[in-house]
């Protein structure tokens, strides 16, 4: 971060002080931290001296305050425009699939690049998208984090897939100023293990491209109305509540105008999902379950250990992929780590200010109901204000058949609480 030097009063007197000890350099997620408290204090103290100067009468530019680590804008690079009658062409072609959304705005779209941290805390470069709808100037609009579901393909990352019907363009068209990480592993960072079900550096590639996406849009006058809502359905449910969690932990301004978080379908308590998928795979290959005695993984031999864990990879990842995955997230249910997965993946036992709305299929095999259930219940022990769950309606409601019922939801619940759209 950059910071100001003030020279001390000519008329001081001159003092000779003795150096101090350099300081320990803080870890980077600490850094993050205080650099965000850096950047409040320096903004009201920039305000302040604004408000006394007088005079003029023209209002004071934004304050915007660049992080050298994580969030750092490191490059924004124009895409393309889409017109109301593209979207609405692509909502028509979906037929009865088409979420009901009023198409109200051109979008215009941008990738922007920035710095993020892996599972290891080392910086990262990653990308991903903003989509804002073209307002008159002076329009405000609320601010929508969408993150995707699992993707096997680059070509499907947000700032890769640019085509009218694509979430974040549809919701861009209906008057939010959409972010959409890609996520390590995709885009700019596209051959770096992604990190499938690890929660920190999922949510950190959501927060720092809000940051990242703040500061381009207070340099270009792009005014948000201090609402902010995060969506996303399957891995998209587990980054959002990875992000809301993270969120919530660190002050600043995305914490403060957080509305509501919208997850669904999400394998937010991973140990329940996996205890889940392992019975559908003693299921679908009785000689390896018989050999399985749940609760007792670490016992295996190793190449029943292997066969399991390439089973339950497969029930969850395609073998077609073009990106690579960091499965590590499974080795330690392999192992009856409990504690180590409760660390590093899972997202379902906190305590939300803010409000949820989670949305589930009882028949998802995918990403069993369980999931949903069990964070419903740990939410609420814990003494969440203001949180609830929606059952998919969809006959069977599986996991690929609730997606148009999850934006129904996501919309009702977006429609009830947005403004200036």
């Amino acid at each position: 971060m950059r910071l100001v030097v003030l020279l001390p009063h000519p008329f001081m007197p001159k003092m000779t002080l003795a150096p101090l000890p350099p300081l320990p350099p803080l870890p980077p997620r600490h850094t993050r931290w205080l650099a965000a408290l850096l950047a409040a204090l320096l903004a009201a103290l920039l305000l302040l001296l604004a408000a006394c100067g007088g005079g003029s009468g023209e209002p004071a530019p934004p304050v915007v305050i660049e992080p050298e680590g994580p969030g750092r804008t490191l490059a924004v690079t124009p895409l393309r425009t889409f017109t109301t009658a593209e979207v609405s062409a692509a909502l028509a072609a979906l037929g009865e699939q088409a979420p009901a959304v009023p198409v109200r705005h051109a979008v215009q779209t941008w990738r922007i690049d920035y710095l993020t941290l892996d599972a290891d805390g080392r910086e990262q470069r990653a990308s991903g998208l903003l989509a804002v709808p073209v307002k008159p100037a002076g329009r405000r609009s609320p601010v929508l984090s969408y993150q995707h579901a699992t993707i096997f393909l680059d070509a499907e990352a947000p700032s890769n897939a640019l085509a009218a019907g694509e979430p974040p363009i549809v919701l861009a068209a209906t008057g939010y100023v959409v972010a959409a990480a890609d996520y390590l592993g995709y885009g700019v960072s596209k051959g770096f293990p992604h990190p499938y079900l690890l929660s920190a550096p999922s949510a950190s590639a959501v927060l720092d491209l809000l940051t990242a996406a703040r500061n381009w849009r207070l340099r270009n006058g792009v005014a948000g109305n201090g609402q902010h809502f995060l969506a996303g359905y399957s891995e998209g449910g587990y980054v959002t509540m990875a992000a809301h969690r993270a969120l919530q932990a660190a002050p600043g301004v995305h914490r403060d105008e957080l509305v509501a978080t919208v997850p669904g379908g999400g394998p937010y308590h991973l140990a329940a999902t996996l205890d889940a998928l392992l019975e559908l795979v003693r299921d679908d290959y009785p000689l390896l379950g018989a050999l399985i005695d749940p609760g007792f993984l670490r016992r295996l031999g190793n190449d029943v250990r292997d066969e399991v864990r390439r089973q339950l990879v497969r029930a969850l990842l395609p073998g077609n992929a073009d990106v690579a995955f960091d499965t590590r997230f499974i080795d330690p249910y392999l192992a009856d780590d409990r504690d180590l997965i409760e660390r590093q993946s899972n997202v379902h036992d906190w305590r939300p200010e803010r409000r949820v709305r989670l949305f589930h299929g009882r028949d998802d095999r995918t990403v069993p109901y369980v999931s949903g259930s069990s964070t419903l219940q740990a939410l609420q022990a814990r003494g969440a204000p203001d949180v609830t769950m929606t059952d998919c309606a969809a006959v069977p409601a599986g996991h690929l058949e609730c997606v148009p019922g999850y934006w129904r939801h996501l919309l009702t619940v977006l429609d009830a609480q947005a403004r200036d759209l």
